[in-house]
C-alpha cells in the first residue's frame, strides 16, 4: 500500500452498495434510516473515481442485509448501484439494482391536494418512469430530487 491509498476496512457481515452516484450516498443513508444514533456500523465514501460514473459513492454497512423494499427504492437514486452481500467477509451475492414498476408507500406526493397526502387511509404509489416517478393518484410527476420525497421509515 503506498502512502496515497485509503485503506477502508473489509466488513465480516452486511451489505457493501457500490456505483451510487456521487453526492447521493447520504441520501442512501436517509433511505435505510441510518444516521449518528442508530448505533450501525458504516463506512462511506463520497465522490471516489469510478471507471463507470466518473465519481461514485459507496456505503458499508455491517450487520444488515437489504430488504427488497430497501433495493426498489435504493434504484430511484441510484439506478447504476451493485449490492453486494457479504457473510464472513467474502462477497457471496451481488447483483445489480433494477428499478421496480411501481413503489408503494415509501415517497410522499408533492401536491397538498393529493389524496395519498390527506387524511385517509391510503398508502402513496407512485409508478417509476424513465425519468422520475408518477402518482398513480394525481398523475404529479417527480424528475428531481426523488430523495426528498421519501417518506420516513
Amino acid at each position: 500500500m503506498t502512502d496515497t491509498e485509503l485503506r477502508v476496512s473489509k466488513i465480516e457481515d452486511g451489505t457493501v452498495i457500490d456505483h451510487i452516484a456521487g453526492g447521493q450516498a447520504l441520501n442512501v443513508l436517509a433511505i435505510l434510516g441510518i444516521d449518528g444514533g442508530s448505533g450501525e456500523e458504516v463506512s462511506v465514501g463520497m465522490n471516489v473515481p469510478s471507471d463507470r460514473l466518473g465519481r461514485k459513492d459507496i456505503v458499508k454497512v455491517e450487520g444488515r442485509e437489504l430488504s427488497q423494499n430497501e433495493v426498489d427504492v435504493l434504484s430511484l437514486i441510484a439506478p447504476a448501484a451493485t449490492i453486494n452481500i457479504v457473510r464472513e467477509f467474502e462477497v457471496v451475492e451481488k447483483h445489480r439494482v433494477t428499478r421496480p414498476e411501481t413503489v408503494a408507500g415509501v415517497l410522499s406526493c408533492p401536491n397538498a391536494n393529493c389524496i395519498s397526502t390527506a387524511d385517509e387511509p391510503i398508502e402513496s404509489r407512485f409508478d417509476v418512469l424513465e425519468e422520475g416517478v408518477r402518482c398513480t393518484y394525481c398523475e404529479t410527476i417527480v424528475r428531481e430530487s426523488i430523495a426528498a420525497h421519501i417518506s420516513a421509515a
